[in-house]
């Protein structure tokens, strides 16, 4: 395996942290986005918002809505909308499997991180089951735990 085979680690310009807190993440896919150009420009600057963004499919296409990206500064008069509807790019394959596991009791489409591969912008989408209220306290005592045995070793 040479080196340019190797996948390079990408940054997330935003992570959804509140999905792993409301949601358990049985599976992952990886995206891609349409977007406008000033829509990219202001991605590049870092400003995206993933807190009330969800998933939906309209007939065979998946859309992401309420992703917050806000106007480019130095756009025109032609700058794009900041909260419109942006189409999901994946396999057909992939998007039937994931539309047959949605229709299932429960399960939801949430995104979980935006970032860039190379100079294309990817979202990743996590297909996840809403979480009770005793199951939140409980992750929440497994951190306090490693946390406090991370302590203990120092």
């Amino acid at each position: 395996m040479s080196p340019a085979d190797t996948p390079r680690p990408h940054r997330p310009l935003a992570k959804n942290k509140r999905a792993f807190h409301d949601f358990e993440i049985l599976d992952r896919l990886e995206c891609g986005i349409a977007l406008l150009g000033t829509e990219v420009k202001s991605l590049r600057n870092g400003k995206v918002s993933l807190q009330e963004a969800y998933c939906r499919f309209d007939g065979k296409e998946l859309w992401v809505i309420g992703m917050n990206i806000p106007e480019y500064s130095h756009g025109n008069k032609q700058n794009h909308d900041p909260t419109r509807q942006r189409k999901l790019l994946a396999h057909r394959q992939e998007l039937r499997q994931l539309h047959a596991r949605v229709t299932e009791k429960g399960l939801t489409l949430v995104p979980l991180a935006i970032y860039f591969s190379g100079a294309l912008v990817k979202l990743e989408v996590g297909l996840g089951r809403g979480k009770k209220r005793h199951d939140k306290r409980q992750d929440l005592r497994k951190k306090d735990d490693q946390r406090e045995m991370d302590r203990a070793r120092r």
